[in-house]
Order: structure tokens, then C-alpha cells, then sequence
């Protein structure tokens, strides 16, 4: 079934829509003629109503629950309203504050900020705020340093751009001397530093072609490892998750059966990475609202999602999971707003660097 468009209503419809949904989301009950006859401000008859609403309820923008006369909005009808019939506003000024001024403001990991800002979402919304953590190597390095072990091996410590220190061991074919794995680290970092690690590869690789650049005429040893050390790394991906608890109060979700397969989902975190994965490649605000989001434990839920980065570079997608019965019109651009804050915070650490 194709998704109906508000041109496809007329101007009483969409205004009984409008009305409809807003009351629904304001409080959750079944709405009825009578309550739209006297909120939606149209001088026209409850059998005119009863008309348009059972127009609407055809398209499958509305439904009657068995034990009420009153309908609710449908996931297409909630759809349509957030597409076309309601129109956002920028985050009240006192709220914008509140994000700036509650998101750390000093030296800090990714990763604790990106805690920071899950927490924020899900106390400004009482939904589950999501964030996902991005690669580390997506972030610039700052500082190599090279500490010899015993048998050949180097502790290889990494510093990035958002402070997270990555550490690494490495086996060597024979042992280098202090003065040697000092004179490697003054020239990575004298090159390389600011670089992301897949470039930091690639300019490796193409100064190893060239026979009178300085890295070739260095030991054989202290090419092995420079190489080493960027060798490409597998990194498990991540989302963090807070709030889920707030989901409970929500007499939508509270069924047993459905709680136990949301906490699950946020549990296992495979398919909620999916879903932010999916978000993050499409810049932006993104909005799911039921079963569109393609997995059975959020058929349920309203998933709003936008992208942050660095530096023109995407780098994940925060968000809030909640009932489908959410005030869009405020959520959206809390979600929004958090995404640009956090934005600023990577972009003012990266010109740090």
C-alpha cells in the first residue's frame, strides 16, 4: 500500500488529523467525535465528522480499539503527521543551554562524552537515549610512543585526537635499542601526527616505494615497525545505551512479553547497531516509527536518530527510543540539537590537535 500524502486530504481532514493526534499524544486515550468537534475549531456537524473520520480510518491513518468508539492515530497516520502536518521548531533557548552547559567542557575521552551525551537524551526525553561509538582509527592520532619489551616485543601506545589512548604489542624479528625507538617515534610524530591511522597507512606505503625518502633510509628494523604499528586492527562496534528503565512507564510498553524482548534487543545490541548503522550512512534526522525500523522488538517504538561527525566526516548517529505516542514536535529537535552539540565538542577537540 502506497503512503498516503496530506495532499491527498482535504483541508478538514487534515485538520481533524492535526487535532486527533495532538490529543492522542497529550493523553494516549481513544479520541471521539465529540472531543474533535469541540478542539478542532471547524464549525461542522459530529455526523461530518464521523464521515471524514471513518475517510481517514479507510486510509489507514486511524483505528477504533475494540472498546472504545473513540480512534487512535495508526504508524501511517503518525507518519503522516510528522511528515506533513506539523511544523518543528528550533530547541527552546533554555534547553539548548542545558545541553551546552551539562556536556563536558574540558579534556575528555570520546567515549565518556558519547556517555555523557546517552545519559543527557534520555533525561531530557525520559525515553532510552542511544549513541554509537565510532572506530577509534576514524580519529586522528595526536602522539605515538614506543616502549621495549622483553623478546623483541614493543608496547606501542597510540594518543588520538579525543584523548583515548589505544595500546598495542608487537613482535619485531631481533630487538631495538632506546635510541632507535626514540628516533621512530620523533619521526612519525614530526609526519603523522594529525592523520588518521588508514592515511597514516597509505603514506607509509607510498614512501616505502620511493628508495630515497627518509623512512627508507632508515634501520630495516624501524620500517618493520612503523608498519606494525598501523596494521589494521579489528574493532568490535558499539552502541551505548541509557534509560532503558524509563520505558517501563509507558503503559504502551508494558506488556510483559514486549518488555522482554526490547531489554533483550538492548542487551544483545545487534540489531540497534543495525538500525543506528543504517542511520549514520544517511546524514541528517532520521525517524522510524513502528514497524518501520524492520526489527520485531521495536514494532512498539519510535526510534529518532541524527548524525554527528567531525570535521565534515560522519562518524555515528545519537538518538532516543520511546513509545510511538511521543511529542515528535519537541523530541525531534532535542535529538537534533544533541547531535550538534556533540558535533562541536569533536570538531573543538580535533582543532586542538
Amino acid at each position: 500500500m502506497s503512503r498516503p500524502l496530506a495532499n491527498d486530504l482535504d483541508i478538514r481532514a487534515r485538520r481533524l488529523l492535526r487535532t486527533l493526534i495532538a490529543q492522542y499524544l497529550a493523553d494516549g486515550e481513544p479520541v471521539g467525535s465529540r472531543t474533535l468537534s469541540r478542539s478542532s475549531g471547524l464549525d461542522v456537524s459530529p455526523a461530518t465528522i464521523r464521515n471524514i473520520m471513518a475517510d481517514l480510518e479507510d486510509a489507514g491513518l486511524v483505528a477504533s480499539p475494540h472498546t472504545s468508539a473513540g480512534r487512535v492515530p495508526t504508524p501511517r497516520g503518525l507518519r503522516l503527521f510528522v511528515d506533513s502536518l506539523i511544523e518543528l521548531q528550533p530547541l527552546p533557548v533554555e534547553e539548548m543551554a542545558r545541553l551546552q552547559r551539562e556536556l563536558p567542557a574540558g579534556p575528555t575521552t570520546t567515549r565518556d562524552l558519547l556517555g555523557n551525551v546517552s545519559s543527557l537524551l534520555s533525561a531530557m526525553t525520559h525515553f532510552a537515549g542511544v549513541v554509537t561509538v565510532p572506530r577509534q582509527a576514524d580519529f586522528p592520532l595526536r602522539h605515538i610512543d614506543f616502549v621495549a619489551l622483553p623478546d623483541a616485543r614493543v608496547l606501542v601506545i597510540l594518543v588520538f585526537s579525543d584523548n583515548q589512548v589505544q595500546n598495542r604489542v608487537i613482535q619485531l624479528a631481533k630487538p631495538l635499542e632506546p635510541g632507535e625507538l626514540e628516533q621512530a617515534a620523533n619521526y612519525l610524530n614530526t609526519h603523522f601526527a594529525g592523520l588518521r591511522l588508514d592515511d597514516i597507512r597509505g603514506h607509509l606505503l607510498r614512501e616505502l616505494r620511493e628508495a630515497s625518502s627518509e623512512l627508507n633510509r632508515m634501520m630495516s628494523s624501524t620500517v618493520e615497525l612503523a608498519a606494525a604499528s598501523f596494521a589494521p586492527q579489528s574493532e568490535t562496534d558499539d552502541v551505548l545505551v541509557s534509560g532503558q528503565t524509563n520505558l517501563m512507564g509507558y503503559a504502551e510498553l508494558a506488556n510483559l512479553e514486549r518488555l522482554r524482548e526490547l531489554f533483550e534487543a538492548f542487551q544483545k545490541k545487534n540489531e540497534l547497531l543495525q538500525l543506528m548503522e543504517v542511520c549514520a550512512r544517511a546524514p541528517g534526522v532520521r525517524l522510524f516509527i513502528g514497524e518501520e525500523s524492520g526489527f520485531a522488538a521495536l514494532d512498539g517504538c519510535s526510534v529518532v536518530t541524527a548524525t554527528y561527525g567531525t570535521q565534515g566526516r560522519v562518524l555515528g548517529a545519537v538518538g532516543v527510543i520511546g513509545p510511538t505516542r511521543m511529542a515528535y514536535e519537541r523530541v525531534i529537535p532535542v535529538v537534533q540539537a544533541t547531535a550538534g552539540v556533540l558535533s562541536d565538542a569533536l570538531n573543538r577537540a580535533a582543532t586542538a590537535l
